[in-house]
């Protein structure tokens, strides 16, 4: 997860070392040239994108330039290429008549058991009587880091089997529809693929390359070209979403159990657009075209824009890619991003997009540390300490008392507990170079968490060289993410914890302490909690559609990995591991690419925005103590914590009433968003006209027929009034009355009360007003200003369709 902040002082950094006297037509850069809707044959797209490529190169030589500029053609859902082009030569394109938008190619970042059996036991359902309705004519692409089948120890001279999570045991023939491919690279042939895990892809062009794209390519493949995955991220979140049933996994001797995915019995394409430095936007964006060629039903991409760099929706590699895969019939599933808790930092956010939350499950690892005086302080880490076994205490110190001779001071500041010159505070923070290894060797250092620049990782290292024996942070910080540091003695506290260690290290002159190995607690309680990294609503771009759109787990979640990665967490003595816990909303995004799977196996002839409707208006918002979900701030979740709540993905198959958003929602929502009428035609690759009143923010709410509501401004004196249409798929006959949860001061009214379906398939219309609340009494007192919020339930007494709602009093 990169810190915002930090993510902003690189790329000012990077911006001061690039050369000023480059002359700027010069300078090739790696473009996306987006040409709208539409689809051609690959042959053709590639000789008309040439052609459009030679029409701005330099005189001679015009046709071989265009062949190394060109990177990727897209030409299966949508129209395009990437190329590397000087700025001149990219803003002539610009100017094309069959040109939508040109973009620079950036990085994207990545995003980054026990939680099914936690989703299904909060469903309050018997997955056993509704899990048979699910098939394996389901296929999800996975977007993201590639897939690990075979991996080999050199050091032990073994090769480790092929992952369990992808076995084929027991599964039918591969669709007949399936239309992609194997590629091979090093380590990764076409016998690598089986009846699970069904295609692999791989890209080569990377951002702001200067080279021309056949170096860029041999470089790739010299540097691990294939469908390999050497992260270990996109091995964890294909296993997520489709892993196999794998009995006794584990991490280490944690987090024991069965893994497995979301939907086992679907089938598993990847398509590798990242790696470890991040994600091309050209790749992703024909990775997305791949996919829907290639005919898989859901795409999972945990991967995103840094929230203070979002592009608008033309200029969005991710967003193009999933409009028009909605066009197709194919469900995109993005994370939301790891910047929160600030408001305003989710990313992914265009109305086509399934944009997810991250919470966390019912289990959490402790590390106990044992203060001298026989205190216990519960920490949370993932560490394999051995201090218990060798028995004893070890000296404990705070870190400032071991401070290197020539601690810099710039940024220090005196601790509230101990007495300390500035000389040594920044020593508090564990700086890397602060710590004096004579004086920290053998002891456990105490650090703070003060500064989000310098990461626990960095930390942990700073204590480990300097000799330490172990590590207390004291950070409220992402407490509840569990830090793994393999075999050294870790555990993070939080700040009323961590008083009380430094008041211990006070009071005595020989101070001493032990951390104790982790151990997983279940039934943890509450769960859900919104995950403090999880980043928060509403939408940059904008605040007229709510998001994010639901809630998975995200938080400590135990999936398959590459036994190569991240050797350094890997206990003594130990082989690496065939699992990994890992956290972001990397993790939950693919929850609910698993979950929509699961539903669309169950409901094949659902158009993508009627399944992600079911999981949205079936989502739950109380935890299991049967509260409300709660913030990682302690306070109740809303909206724009969670969107509509957690998945509950058994309540999914059967929700009553759905929301189908059409493709002409979508354009639409463009229209009055601002875009020309011209752009949104060419986008939809068919005649198109914007409606009457557009452009205007304003008609979002009320014209796009979403399952939450969010309403930007309310006016006192005015109303706000909202459409939707709902559409029953349950049993005919049936009958919905609206419930309504309303703050303090908003006044809610929805017309008609009661939806009346003779029968499947027919669609009932209701409108929602929203207005602050006039005259006397509780209601007009409690009006507050800023967003508040409620939502509107229909119920016919069987089902429960809840549709969130956000209204900004101004």
């Amino acid at each position: 997860m990169v810190n915002r902040a930090h993510f902003v002082i690189l790329v000012l950094a990077y911006r001061l070392l690039v050369p000023l006297s480059a002359e700027p037509d010069q300078t090739r850069e790696s473009y996306v040239v987006y040409m709208g809707g539409g689809g051609v044959e690959e042959e053709a797209a590639r000789a008309m994108h040439m052609e459009m490529l030679t029409s701005v190169a330099p005189a001679g030589g015009e046709q071989g330039r265009a062949a190394a500029a060109l990177t990727q053609s897209y030409h299966h859902a949508f129209e395009g290429f990437a190329a590397e082009l000087t700025e001149a030569e990219a803003a002539a394109l610009s100017g094309h008549e069959r040109v939508v938008s040109v973009f620079r190619d950036r990085a994207l970042e990545l995003h980054t058991t026990r939680s099914w059996d936690f989703l299904d036991v909060q469903s309050g359902l018997r997955s056993d009587r509704l899990g048979h309705r699910a098939s394996g004519d389901v296929i999800i692409g996975i977007v993201d880091t590639g897939e690990q089948r075979v991996a080999r120890d050199t050091g032990l001279r073994r090769v480790w089997p092929e992952s369990a999570s992808f076995s084929d045991a027991g599964m039918g023939p591969v669709p007949a529809r399936w239309r992609g491919v194997c590629m091979e690279g090093p380590d990764f042939k076409k016998s690598s693929c089986n009846k699970k895990l069904i295609g692999a892809r791989y890209y080569g062009s990377q951002p702001g390359s200067s080279a021309s794209s056949s170096a860029a390519a041999a470089a790739v493949t010299a540097t691990g070209g294939s469908p390999r995955d050497a992260v270990g991220h996109g091995t964890h979140t294909a296993s997520t979403a489709a892993g196999a049933v794998v009995p006794g996994a584990g991490y280490y001797g944690l987090a024991r159990g069965a893994a497995k995915g979301g939907a086992p019995a679907s089938r598993v394409a990847v398509y590798k657009a990242c790696s470890l430095g991040g994600c091309a936007s050209s790749a992703v964006l024909k990775a997305i075209d791949d996919a829907v060629g290639d005919g898989v039903d859901v795409v999972s991409i945990s991967i995103g824009m840094s929230s203070a760099f979002q592009s608008d929706f033309l200029a969005d590699p991710i967003a193009l890619g999933a409009f028009h895969a909605h066009q197709r019939g194919v469900l995109v599933v993005c994370s939301g991003g790891n910047d929160g808790p600030n408001p305003y930092t989710v990313v992914n956010s265009a109305p086509w997009i399934l944009t997810v939350a991250a919470s966390s499950i019912d289990r959490s690892f402790h590390s106990t540390i044992v203060l001298g005086n026989g205190t216990l302080v519960k920490g949370i880490a993932i560490n394999f300490s051995n201090q218990s076994i060798t028995g004893g205490q070890y000296p404990l110190v705070f870190g400032p008392q071991v401070a290197g001779r020539y601690t810099p001071v710039s940024e220090a500041r005196r601790s509230p507990h101990l007495s300390l010159t500035p000389y040594h505070a920044l020593c508090s923070n564990c700086y890397p170079g602060s710590l004096d290894a004579q004086k920290a060797a053998g002891k456990i250092v105490v650090c703070v968490g003060t500064d989000p620049m310098v990461s626990r990782r960095v930390k942990k290292l700073v204590a480990e060289g300097a000799g330490a024996s172990g590590l207390v942070l004291i950070d409220d910080a992402e407490k509840a993410v569990p830090f793994v540091a393999g075999g050294f003695p870790f555990s993070q506290v939080a700040t009323d914890a961590g008083a009380q260690i430094l008041e211990y290290i006070n009071s005595t002159r020989n101070p001493t302490a032990v951390i104790l190995p982790t151990e997983d607690a279940k039934d943890d309680k509450p769960a859900p909690v919104v995950a403090s990294f999880s980043a928060r609503g509403p939408g940059g771009l904008t605040e007229a559609i709510l998001k994010p759109d639901l809630m998975a787990p995200g938080v400590s979640i135990l999936a398959a990995t590459i036994p190569t990665a991240d050797k350094e967490d890997v206990p003594a003595g130990k082989n690496p591991s065939p699992f990994a816990i890992k956290s972001g909303t990397s993790m939950a995004c693919p929850h609910v690419a698993g979950a929509a799977a699961f539903v669309k196996s169950a409901h094949p002839g659902w158009s993508p925005s009627m399944i992600r409707s079911a999981l949205m208006t079936t989502a739950t918002t109380r935890n299991n103590l049967g509260q409300a979900v709660a913030s990682s701030t302690g306070a109740a979740a809303t909206a724009h914590d969670m969107g509509a709540g957690e998945i509950s993905p058994l309540r999914a198959l059967s929700p009553g009433l759905v929301f189908d958003t059409t493709t002409r929602d979508y354009l639409n929502f463009l229209c009055y968003y601002g875009y020309k009428e011209q752009l949104v035609r060419k986008l939809a690759g068919a005649a198109f006209a914007c409606p009457h009143g557009a452009p205007s923010p304003d008609l979002i709410a009320a014209g796009v027929n979403y399952p939450s509501i969010s309403v930007p401004r309310l006016l006192a004196g005015r109303t706000a009034t909202v459409s939707r249409v709902a559409m029953n798929v349950g049993p005919p006959n049936a009958t919905y009355a609206a419930a309504v949860e309303a703050p303090p001061g908003l006044a809610v009214k929805v017309s008609p009360e009661r939806l009346v379906f003779s029968s499947r398939w027919t669609t009932a219309a209701y409108q929602v007003s929203f207005a602050i609340a006039s005259g006397g009494g509780a209601a007009a007192a409690g009006a507050s200003k800023g967003y508040v919020h409620g939502a509107v339930t229909w119920s016919d007494g069987a089902h429960s369709v809840r549709t969130p709602f956000a209204v900004n009093v101004i």
